[in-house]
């Protein structure tokens, strides 16, 4: 996952995404660059508009509802319901992250 978080950071930054560049991204951060990986990530993403994929890979995020007072009989259902719809929404977005992580390798 560290090559697709140095690419999108290169991305960005407003960098090309080159192996040399990756390597570098990778060094800084600690971590021992694998030559066939960053040749195989430079290889998939060439040619691929990235704030494109990006943006059909987004899920929009649900604006916050504003709830009125409600009576406490209503309350225990209200906050069963939130709860369903925030474990929808972690869901939409691991599925996302994990769209991505399929693309990008």
């Amino acid at each position: 996952m560290e090559y697709v978080y140095a690419a999108l950071l290169l991305h960005a930054a407003g960098k090309e995404i080159t192996e040399e560049n990756l390597k570098a991204i990778l060094e800084a951060a600690g971590v021992s660059p694998d030559e066939a990986r960053i040749k195989a990530l430079v290889a998939a993403l060439e040619g691929v508009n990235i704030d494109e994929v990006i943006e059909k890979a987004a899920m929009p995020v649900a604006a916050p509802v504003a709830v009125a007072a409600a009576p406490a009989a209503e309350a225990p259902a209200e906050a069963a319901a939130e709860e369903e719809e925030e474990e929808e929404e972690e869901a939409s977005e691991e599925e996302a992250l994990a769209g991505l992580g399929a693309l990008f390798g």
